[in-house]
């Protein structure tokens, strides 16, 4: 028999990131009428991404390891700061984009002299999560993985 190299925790938790990812390009690509593969790589939407992957590898270590464990105590630490930062901190940083972008647009180009070569920066606005976006990270994260490992594992 092969020993895997590879958790199967890992794996679960790194399809559902991918996942939600290719959801997001489905999803946004529809809402705004044309496909748009960037999506795949926004860090920001729904439904959060982060928040799927981080609970998927806590609900696997939960169920392989128990969840009085100490690496099932880590990692649920370690998940909510990460989910805690994708609300709070980045959802902060995408005001701040939207708010300097905005600034920017009426000043109607006069900074425009003053950015790198000409060319005006655009902060991106979609990095951070609402708390439904984050909710349903979880949902999907904790979700799947509680069903992959009822029928797969």
């Amino acid at each position: 028999m092969l020993k895997s190299y590879i958790s199967i925790s890992l794996i679960i938790a790194v399809a559902i990131q991918l996942i939600c990812q290719l959801f997001k390009v489905v999803f946004y690509s529809i809402k705004g009428g044309r496909f748009s593969f960037r999506y795949f790589f926004s860090p920001g939407g729904m439904p959060s991404s982060h928040s799927a992957f981080v609970s998927a590898i806590t609900t696997a270590v939960g169920i392989k390891r128990g969840i009085t464990s100490d690496i099932f105590a880590v990692s649920f630490v370690f998940s909510t700061i990460i989910i805690y930062d994708a609300m709070k901190l980045r959802k902060t940083v995408e005001l701040h984009s939207h708010a300097l972008n905005g600034l920017y647009t009426r000043l109607n180009g006069v900074l425009a002299d003053r950015s790198v070569g000409g060319d005006r920066v655009k902060f991106p606005e979609m990095v951070g999560h609402s708390l439904g976006e984050i909710a349903m990270g979880i949902v999907v994260g904790v979700g799947f993985t509680l069903v992959i490992f009822k029928l797969v594992v």
